[in-house]
């Protein structure tokens, strides 16, 4: 199976900025394992932001874009060299690639992406994939990572999209506000009446809401891709997920 999961700056990073040690290293852990089963694993990783502005000691999140793009360089170093030692413990090599909208909207940009994302899994190395923003700004960016996950996966013929966050999925209602809120556990076809549960952002320090979410589940649902948004601090749920058992909110995907 080639399964694509994405984590969101709010479970590799405490609020704080600073890298959620316990969360990250089970994730590799987890992901290594399943790699280890066979499956190919190719990870969308928020988080370079976020952590930039724990490296550079800033009190919040920059507001404009050269603040921003500053802690992203920063903050890129300090995400792959983190995934780069943790996964080498599990004898997996990581490749980088970072995108931006331009490379997606682009046929030969795109085709180029593809050909590099499929002979890195040929040789078995596990693609760890995030927006560029370091040179990314709003007329070339993708937007948020939820959105360049379900791209990569519709990219690379995925068959399962796995968007860690830090909710246990789609729920009746917002589960912070609302106590009888119910979670809906699977998703055959996203009609307005499921649009209109997405809320608006998500952390202070990520990009993403379920809004994004719904976006991103319209767009590998289409593309025959099934997607499950599950918590992102258990990533151990993978293994369920990937069993196909009842874990967070799944969307069927649009089989042809």
């Amino acid at each position: 199976m080639r399964i694509v999961v994405k984590v969101g700056t709010s479970t590799l990073a405490h609020p704080t900025g600073l890298l959620n040690i316990r969360h990250v290293e089970k994730l590799v852990e987890v992901l290594s394992d399943l790699k280890n089963a066979g499956h190919e694993v190719i990870l969308v990783s928020s988080g370079a932001i976020g952590m930039g502005v724990g490296k550079l000691s800033l009190k919040e999140r920059p507001a404009d874009m050269p603040g921003k793009q500053a802690a992203a360089a920063v903050g890129q170093c300090e995400l792959m060299y983190t995934y780069d030692k943790l996964f080498s413990g599990y004898n997996h090599t990581v490749a980088q690639i970072l995108l931006t909208g331009v490379d997606i909207d682009h046929d030969d940009r795109r085709q180029n992406f593809q050909n590099t994302l499929f002979r890195l899994l040929e040789l078995g190395a596990l693609p760890v994939i995030n927006e560029n923003d370091t040179v990314a700004t709003e007329e070339i960016a993708v937007g948020d990572n939820d959105t360049l996950a379900a791209v990569v996966a519709c990219c690379a013929k995925a068959d399962l999209l796995v968007l860690l966050s830090d909710i246990e999925g789609l729920y009746t209602a917002d589960p912070h506000r609302h106590k009888d809120a119910m979670l809906i556990p699977l998703v055959t076809d996203i009609t307005p009446e499921i649009e209109a549960l997405a809320g608006g952002k998500g952390s202070t320090l990520g990009t993403g809401g379920m809004e994004t979410k719904l976006h991103a589940a319209r767009l590998a649902t289409a593309a025959g891709v099934d997607m499950v948004i599950a918590n992102g601090a258990k990533p151990e749920l993978l293994y369920d997920v990937v069993a196909g058992l009842p874990v967070g909110t799944r969307f069927s995907g649009h089989k042809a």
